[in-house]
């Protein structure tokens, strides 16, 4: 199940509600709100979810035995690693390993069987989020969990599940155990909730069919059409991604959560330092946290320094997605950044030149990780720059005079403008009775797209 499908708006979301704020007190609420995350997991994951409950049993026996006995607490640490990285490996990366160990050596006859084995959805999130949590509680930044219905419920709450934010146990412990549950929270995460919702149905879905459309044509591109394709996953997987990442706070706040802000108008940096800083910010955190900080970070020798991001980064990429893709969408953006530190931001380059670059050099990202192989990426790059079919064609005329107008609706949606806007509406009585129309539009507007379109793809089934 997912957040933009009328399964979730029109049963599971009302049926959810209305047991959670009927139950009393925090533990019933706790309770409900866990019964029902277990049923939104297993909807779509009926076999899987045992994989989920082993995951949540061991992190959670691991805690205990962390807090009961002192003198062994590193050596559970790094069993409690080990067990997270093994299932989150095998079931992500096992399939990848066989195929490129056969690949590389089969001339030489070494052949690893392969077999199709299906990603959990959601694994990379909330394996993370239980490593974040022992590793704090090896830090001592907080006690250890003793409830298993709160712990589980950390674990498996249904607005960030499988698609994040990744939340750090620290940054709701308090609220576990006591929230705040009021009218005006509610008001301000149903907002959100359509607003995330317009972000995808509305602009994501509408501009990815342009993306697949162009993606599929990846040896017959002319440069403008491929630039479009690249362009059209360029704001694709934003909204979709910022747009569910909204969704998953909004509907936190629904419920008395707060969650952290995922997504700050990337696409307005005008560094790809700050891009990083801006995109998937939970994601960042986390690396930076539990791995560049622990092998260093910047208080290293120069070349200690260099590999720590690589490092850093070619996980980034693994993390996304088992594919020589991701690899190398990674280590292009560990030399991005490597470059920007020790050249390009010493430069000082007026910021308009810094965002240029910076939206060019994420397009070409992008594409990278956009491809289904490695060679459907570099054709259209290749058709990007100059080795298509020609510069400009009957299909880019086609995608010009039919997506121009989602596309521009999408640039305008990258920027803080419609939010100033909001909030100018918001500061007058009759502004927002203005905005309350537009928010019930468009929710209406989203709706009625999932009724009639059956083009709603959910692009983190790689995570």
């Amino acid at each position: 199940m997912i957040f933009s499908s009328l399964t979730f708006l029109l049963i599971f979301l009302p049926i959810t509600l209305l047991l959670y704020y009927l139950v009393p007190g925090i533990r019933l609420k706790n309770a409900a709100l866990l019964l029902c995350s277990l049923i939104f997991y297993a909807w779509g994951e009926p076999l899987y979810i045992l994989l989920m409950l082993y995951s949540i049993f061991m992190n959670y026996v691991c805690g205990l035995l962390m807090d009961k006995h002192k003198k062994m607490r590193r050596q559970v640490l790094i069993f409690g690693i080990i067990i997270n990285l093994f299932l989150l490996g095998f079931f992500k990366y096992a399939g990848f390993l066989s195929e490129s160990v056969s690949g590389l050596f089969g001339s030489f006859g070494v052949a690893v069987p392969a077999r199709n084995i299906a990603l959990p959805i959601g694994i990379s999130f909330y394996t993370f989020q239980a490593l974040s949590y022992l590793i704090d509680l090896y830090r001592g930044k907080f006690p250890v969990q003793k409830s298993f219905v709160r712990f589980a419920l950390y674990i498996t709450m249904f607005p960030q599940l499988i698609a994040g934010p990744i939340v750090r146990y620290e940054s709701i412990a308090k609220e576990l155990e006591k929230r705040t549950i009021s009218p005006a929270k509610f008001g301000q995460g149903a907002l959100l909730l359509i607003e995330g919702l317009a972000m995808k149905v509305l602009l994501a879905n509408q501009i990815g069919t342009m993306a697949d459309e162009l993606r599929a044509m990846s040896t017959s591109l002319s440069t403008v059409s491929a630039w479009l394709g690249a362009l059209a996953y360029f704001f694709q997987i934003y909204f979709d991604f910022a747009g569910y990442s909204t969704m998953a706070i909004g509907l936190g706040l629904m419920l008395g959560f707060t969650f952290t802000k995922n997504f700050d108008h990337p696409y307005m940096s005008t560094s790809v330092t700050e891009f990083w800083r801006r995109w998937h910010i939970s994601l960042g955190t986390w690396f930076r946290e539990y791995v560049y900080i622990p092998l260093g970070g910047n208080r290293v020798g120069t070349l200690k320094h260099i590999r720590n991001i690589l490092v850093v980064w070619i996980l980034t990429g693994l993390w996304h997605g088992a594919a020589w893709n991701f690899v190398l969408w990674g280590l292009y953006y560990g030399i991005l950044l490597l470059l920007e530190k020790f050249v390009l931001l010493r430069l000082r380059l007026p910021k308009v030149i810094g965002w240029i670059y910076t939206t060019i050099l994420v397009l070409v990202g992008w594409v990278i990780f956009s491809g289904e192989t490695l060679i459907q990426s570099m054709a259209i790059l290749s058709a990007m720059f100059g080795n298509g079919t020609g510069f400009f064609d009957k299909t880019a005329l086609y995608y010009l005079s039919t997506g121009g107008i989602i596309l521009f609706l999408c640039a305008i949606s990258s920027t803080p403008i419609l939010g100033k806007l909001r909030g100018k509406l918001l500061r007058t009585t009759a502004g927002r009775t203005l905005l309350t129309l537009v928010y019930v539009g468009l929710l209406a507007l989203a709706i009625m797209f999932l009724a009639v379109q059956n083009y709603n793809p959910f692009l983190y089934f790689r995570f």
